[in-house]
């Protein structure tokens, strides 16, 4: 039995079959407004642990500068000069081994540098 489509039974099948497809299209709205939502959430959350995490440490400041450890790639800290952290962290070829740094005195907090230290002792020693 085929159904005209001008008739009412098959008119009455199409709105059920849009009806349907509307409350899965809902259904999936609301599906992922609550996984954008947990997504929000956990990147919060993610970041306020970060920013506790960031307090707990203590700020390099003052005093502490000499004390900061000497990595390979170094940021310039606040009143730090090239031959502060040349001494400190034992590289007199900080300007040699950073092509960025056009001017020695032209240094500011923030700068990222490479230090390779020498172990300048140990080539005394022998």
């Amino acid at each position: 039995m085929s159904l005209n489509p001008t008739s009412p039974e098959a008119n009455g099948k199409i709105q059920h079959n849009m009806g349907s497809s509307a409350a899965t299209k809902t259904i999936a709205d609301s599906a992922s407004w609550c996984c954008a939502m947990v997504l929000l959430a956990m990147i919060l959350l993610g970041s306020i642990r970060e920013s506790t995490m960031a307090d707990e440490g203590e700020a390099v400041k003052g005093n502490n500068l000499r004390e900061r450890p000497c990595d390979e790639i170094y940021v310039v800290g606040e009143g730090e000069t090239l031959h502060t952290i040349s001494d400190k962290c034992n590289d007199p070829f900080i300007v040699e081994r950073n092509p960025h740094i056009h001017d020695p005195d032209d240094v500011f907090p923030g700068l990222v540098i490479k230090i390779t230290p020498t172990n300048t002792r140990k080539l005394l020693k022998r």
